[in-house]
């Protein structure tokens, strides 16, 4: 079982492209942990915009009856890929993992196949 550091060192070390991550609570809009970003990125403001993202998308949902659990969320800009996993298991439930890629260089099915494998490794 890995922690939330090593969790987000393992994003950032095995996803190619991975330039950012965070592992954000989105009923407080408040990240647990954070790596990468620098002055370009500021991830305590992504984290909370974001979690507007996804209590949006939820809301959605539940409007419109949908009894689908939301894997990922994808948002493609012209430089950057914006992934955000919600995670079910072992006490995630309220959490996601937010991953900022190079759009250049990074292959999307690969990334969240891994973001996969590290949301079944976290213990928060």
């Amino acid at each position: 079982m890995a922690n939330t550091e090593t969790s987000l060192k393992e994003c950032l070390s095995s996803i190619d492209g991975a330039t950012a991550a965070a592992l954000v609570d989105y009923t407080s809009g408040m990240a647990l942990g954070t790596l990468g970003g620098g002055k370009d990125l500021n991830l305590e403001v992504a984290a909370a915009g974001n979690t507007d993202v996804v209590r949006s998308k939820l809301r959605t949902m539940e409007l419109l009856g949908l009894k689908e659990e939301i894997e990922d969320i994808l948002i493609t800009l012209n430089s950057q890929y914006h992934l955000i996993r919600l995670l079910k298991g072992r006490g995630g439930n309220g959490l996601f993992l937010y991953l900022v890629l190079d759009a250049g260089r990074a292959n999307l099915a690969m990334a969240r196949h891994q973001m996969r494998r590290i949301e079944n490794e976290l213990e928060v």
